[in-house]
């Protein structure tokens, strides 16, 4: 990839931002195709977030990719906010139109087509979703849309309550799960799909969010951490269909990819570069 002065510059807002893998997807998206942009990270403070924001527009940035912990904050900060993304309260992707900015969130639709990609149709199934940050409320706006009977669990229940009944708003399919609802195996045999939206998993060490010994091969279990977890690996144990965060990664970047250009991306070329940087 040759820079020049032509060159449209595309980029990731975040803090941390150093163990991204989306520039490497991304680049390798805009060498298949021709494409003359390129894709970088941008350290941004919180108490910085503001003057990054408006810099997109002073500096004709394309468009930029939004993580942690910046999701939510943006917002106030954008002209436009789609629908999905003023639902789930959280953006992930700006699109600069002209310096008016656009804040759209492709987290739930691409952990919808991940699903997709293995065969899992969500339509009538019970999903129970442990935690209820960005994260769950991305998964849970899609999976309620979808007419899964949606279960929520939180060790923070007036979080979980909270989202419960904003979720509720969309077809009223979302329910409550306690402490003992969690420990429970009559519980457990009533589920389909079992989703981990929580950190657990992210550091060595870390136990998994549900007692493993509940999980029977009749689920399916998620986690959205980008790579194998406890979780993952007793319930691969078990003979669960197991699936990580990776596709979720995958299919989010493709869709913000189109955003920006009106194309959509080589998705097998995004793959394995993110496979090779793993």
């Amino acid at each position: 990839m040759t820079i020049s002065g032509k060159t449209g510059v595309m980029g990731l807002f975040g803090y941390p931002v150093e163990h991204s893998l989306s520039p490497a997807m991304h680049n390798a998206s805009f060498a298949h195709l021709n494409i003359d942009c390129c894709y970088v990270t941008f350290l941004v403070r919180p108490d910085r977030l503001h003057d990054a924001v408006k810099s997109i527009a002073a500096l004709g940035l394309r468009g930029v990719n939004v993580t942690v912990p910046h999701k939510e904050n943006v917002i106030p900060f954008l002209d436009e906010v789609s629908e999905e993304a003023s639902f789930i309260g959280a953006v992930n992707t700006i699109k600069n139109d002209d310096g008016r900015l656009t804040g759209s969130n492709t987290d739930g639709r691409g952990f919808m087509q991940s699903l997709a990609d293995k065969g899992i149709d969500v339509r009538g199934k019970r999903v129970l979703i442990v935690g209820s940050g960005g994260a769950a409320r991305a998964v849970g706006y899609y999976l309620c849309r979808e007419a899964a009977a949606v279960h929520l669990f939180d060790l923070d229940s007036v979080k979980a309550e909270a989202l419960r009944q904003h979720l509720n708003s969309l077809k009223g399919n979302a329910l409550g799960v306690d402490a003992g609802e969690l420990s429970s195996r009559d519980f457990f045999r009533t589920l389909d799909i079992i989703i981990n939206a929580t950190p657990l998993g992210l550091k060595p060490g870390d136990p998994p969010p549900m007692d493993t010994s509940l999980i029977s091969g009749q689920h399916t279990v998620c986690d959205l951490i980008y790579k194998e977890t406890p979780l993952l690996r007793e319930a691969a144990k078990i003979g669960c269909t197991t699936m990580d965060g990776s596709g979720m990664l995958l299919w989010q970047g493709a869709f913000a990819f189109e955003i920006w250009t009106g194309i959509m991306p080589p998705v097998d070329i995004m793959r394995r570069a993110l496979t090779e940087g793993r």
